[in-house]
């Protein structure tokens, strides 16, 4: 029997593949299909499925890009949005604070109608331990001129205008080293000399120097321009007194002024151009 097999061996396996296949198709004619048909359906199954699965992975890959792109475009919108609205908000920022302006000019001139004002805005700020200015933006054309004073929208004194251009000028800050004019106790009438200090400048003082020895000035006093020599308005707010002093040389007495100006906040001020002499 061994030996049958062994000679006849690929005549046996042919027969049953036939065997086998005979036995396929009688079972597809039986169970009614389509031989030809199951069979291209067996063989295409695989491609079918890779052909689904490919489709699923380029829906999901559409979509998941469509909705990035989507999402980009929102956030690039609302960006905008708020942009807009950030700029509107500004603008009611600004007419809020012109109008705030006007009103405090109105009630300034009403206030000081010895005074000829000239309304500028502050562009840049130059504080340091060697100066301490400011650059407005009106100038010559506008009838700006050295030794002119600038005051706030309250009347404080900022300072003095120090160099003028055509739409521009520098101004020296109250606390300045170069700042020098008479300045007066407004309680006691007192005289002194309002002068800037290196040592007081970094902190945003100033000195009333000179003051007599009986000069009795107390923290909380208030300090205005003295208009002594006609060069400045009498009468513009300084600042107040912060502490008093005797001087090294014990002949005098001197306070340390803490200006009424917001200095490091500035954006609106008046030039004083003109004011009328008091007597």
């Amino acid at each position: 029997m061994k030996k049958l097999f062994h000679s006849n061996g690929g005549l046996v396996l042919l027969i049953a593949a036939l065997l086998a296949v005979i036995t396929l198709v009688v079972s597809l004619i039986v169970s009614g299909s389509d031989p030809l048909a199951n069979l291209w359906g067996t063989v295409t199954a695989p491609f079918r499925q890779a052909g689904a699965a490919l489709s699923n992975w380029s829906q999901r890959t559409f979509s998941d890009r469509y909705q990035s792109e989507y999402l980009e475009q929102e956030v690039e919108r609302l960006r905008q949005e708020l942009a807009a609205m950030e700029a509107k908000a500004r603008e009611g920022e600004d007419a809020i604070e012109e109008n705030k302006n006007y009103r405090e000019l109105l009630k300034l001139r009403q206030k000081r109608a010895d005074l000829t004002l000239e309304n500028a805005t502050v562009t840049t700020r130059a504080l340091s331990n060697w100066e301490s200015s400011v650059t407005i933006s009106k100038g010559s054309g506008d009838g700006v001129a050295p030794d002119q004073c600038v005051i706030d929208a309250y009347g404080n004194l900022v300072g003095v205008v120090d160099e003028v251009g055509l739409n521009w000028a520098s101004v020296l800050t109250v606390v300045d080293t170069d700042i020098d004019m008479g300045g007066m106790v407004a309680r006691t009438n007192d005289a002194a000399v309002l002068e800037g200090d290196f040592s007081l400048m970094t902190q945003g003082r100033l000195r009333l120097s000179f003051l007599p020895q009986d000069a009795l000035l107390v923290a909380g006093d208030e300090i205005l321009t003295s208009g002594r020599g006609g060069v400045y308005p009498q009468g513009l707010v300084v600042g107040t007194v912060e502490s008093v002093h005797d001087d090294p040389s014990g002949m005098t007495r001197y306070a340390v002024v803490v200006p009424k100006a917001d200095l490091d906040h500035l954006r609106q001020v008046f030039v004083v151009t003109s004011f009328d002499m008091v007597e």
